[in-house]
């Protein structure tokens, strides 16, 4: 004798990320094997758990692979032209600096054609948190060589392997000013969300580093495997060392890899020095349009 069981209908659940995300542009345009994905999906969560005001929060990114995340997610988001992701969020933190402003792109938009917005940027300490995604190459218009490509590796621009020595981006940031430093693979997904909720309740400049070597066109030239094997050497070769001076992390060509959070200390913004400076030269004359705005009124 058979017996008929009731199953309930399939009942269609929301991803936990899609209040985040513009659900109406997904699926995304990335590879597979491609790690921004995962470290948008970080981001995402980071935003849930520290419990940071949407409304309150922009994202800005420039062009590339990385600066497509600024379209994707469910914030007041600006995609801007190459390089210049880390002005037009400047401009915007300091004409509303109540918001919470993230800029997340990739290694050719901020250090390479962005490099020069980047290095004063840390060194004023602007309250910003930058968020790039190293895939060690120009990987949306064609693989070329990029400031941050490992030598020897091979790209599109140079077939017979790199000769010139890439930037240690970590130590760029600590040595010109940044107030917090930190780096990631897209495997060590709760470390990563973990370091942007503390960056994202910090004051000043935040600048953390995920590692995502182009799946696509630098690993297949490098003969490196596919997604999944990338995630095995990151497993098998990754070193935590918080703290870790970072002169010492720079990254060579299939070489173990240093992360942690490298640098965390508490400095005025630029923001703050500059109305600092300001009241003790004017006094009462200086009178900040709110919420501190920095617009000079006179009272004569």
């Amino acid at each position: 004798m058979s017996m008929v069981i009731d199953r309930p209908e399939t009942e269609e659940r929301e991803h936990p990320s899609a209040p985040f995300l513009r659900m109406d542009r997904i699926p995304h345009i990335w590879c597979p094997g491609c790690g921004i994905g995962v470290a948008l999906k970080c981001f995402a969560t980071a935003l849930e758990e520290s419990k940071v005001d949407l409304d309150k929060t922009a994202i800005v990114s420039g062009i590339g692979c990385s600066g497509r995340a600024a379209g994707y997610m469910k914030l007041d988001g600006f995609h801007t032209t190459h390089g210049r992701a880390i002005p037009f969020a400047i401009g915007l933190k300091m004409g509303r600096p109540e918001l919470n402003v993230v800029v997340f792109s990739g290694d050719g938009d901020l250090v390479g054609i962005g490099g020069n917005h980047f290095i004063h940027t840390a060194r004023r300490n602007q309250d910003l948190l930058v968020i790039m995604v190293n895939n060690f190459n120009y990987a949306m218009t064609g693989g070329q060589n990029a400031p941050t490509t490992p030598a020897p590796a091979k790209t599109s621009t140079m077939p017979y392997g790199n000769f010139e020595l890439p930037f240690n981006v970590a130590h760029l940031a600590a040595s010109c000013g940044a107030a917090y430093v930190a780096r990631w693979t897209c495997l060590q997904v709760r470390r990563m969300t973990k370091s942007f909720k503390e960056a994202l309740l910090k004051k000043g400049f935040r600048f953390i580093e995920v590692i995502a070597p182009c799946a696509t066109l630098y690993a297949r030239l490098n003969k490196l495997g596919l997604g999944l094997d990338l995630m095995r050497f990151y497993h098998e070769n990754t070193e935590i060392r918080h703290g870790a001076d970072t002169r010492d992390v720079a990254i060579g060509f299939q070489d173990k890899i240093i992360c942690g959070k490298f640098v965390d200390i508490e400095k005025p913004t630029h923001s703050e020095l500059m109305h600092a400076h300001y009241r003790k030269i004017l006094g009462d004359r200086y009178m900040p349009t709110p919420p501190e705005g920095g617009m000079l009124r006179g009272k004569d």
